[in-house]
């Protein structure tokens, strides 16, 4: 007969004790709220990666202040292959290894599909798909070289669904594009002991609804049947989760969190 586990020998499976993570997009918004969440289970080093230098060396200063971990910020822009692996190879050298990688970069565009000027098109779909692609290839050899590695990707309920009103075919494409990519990547890579999963967030309370149209936020609030939009820390469990050994047969798996909208 099995004996039970205590409630300590559960929650222990939930520490990054000594493992070193890389947030890309980690700056601001839902990145940065996921790097918090992996700096309070005790992680050795975190590398904020970002294209915006001061707000990413911001981000890096109250990672250490507030949780003690040591933090660092790596300028990057992840449609850039060369300088992104010069990126990933300096923070292997900085914290001797790399055991878990959030794709937390993204832009998001609103134009019709008629008028959608290729090159804006183009800017999206390397940005999210393409970046989160080149993240994962730069960071493969040093998780194979540790024989684990956990890459969680941030993918969007747009990847499942087309939402409404507003006219985003290429953001909705790049992430049904991220969520098939982390399936490919979590079957290909499961014999390396490399998981792979995503998170799909609903609509979340970032700094960039601040410029979205009021009326357009009412519809959302009124199509979503918890009637309110998500909060950047409503996703720290689940990335903390995905990080941690707590779900160690968790490969391949997109989850969605979205208030219930696309239970609907």
């Amino acid at each position: 007969m099995l004996s039970k586990p205590g409630i300590n020998s559960i929650l222990s499976r939930f520490s990054l004790d000594s493992q070193v993570a890389v947030v890309t997009g980690g700056a601001q918004g839902l990145g940065y709220a996921m790097a918090e969440a992996l700096c309070s289970a005790g992680l050795k080093g975190i590398a904020v990666l970002d294209i915006n230098e001061s707000s990413g060396a911001f981000a890096a200063q109250a990672l250490h202040l507030n949780y003690g971990t040591e933090a660092s910020f790596f300028k990057a822009d992840v449609t850039d292959e060369p300088s992104l692996k010069a990126v990933f190879a300096a923070v292997d050298a900085k914290f001797g290894g790399i055991d878990i990688l959030v794709c937390s970069a993204g832009v998001v565009e609103n134009y019709s599909a008629e008028e959608y000027p290729y090159m804006r098109f183009q800017r999206v779909v390397n940005i999210n798909l393409s970046g989160s692609f080149l993240c994962a290839q730069a960071v493969f050899p040093y998780m194979c070289n540790r024989g684990s590695g956990s890459i969680i990707f941030i993918g969007s309920m747009s990847g499942s669904i087309v939402n409404w009103p507003q006219c985003q075919i290429a953001y909705n494409a790049s992430k049904a594009g991220v969520i098939h990519m982390m399936k490919s990547f979590a079957v290909e890579w499961a014999k390396y002991n490399i998981r792979c999963n995503s998170i799909s967030p609903g609509y979340m309370h970032t700094s960039l609804i601040e410029f979205a149209d009021k009326d357009l936020i009412r519809k959302w609030l009124e199509a979503t049947p918890m009637k309110r939009m998500g909060e950047p820390e409503e996703l720290q469990g689940v990335v903390l989760w995905l990080a941690s050994k707590a779900s160690s047969y968790t490969t391949g798996a997109d989850i969605a969190i979205d208030g219930g909208y696309t239970s609907l």
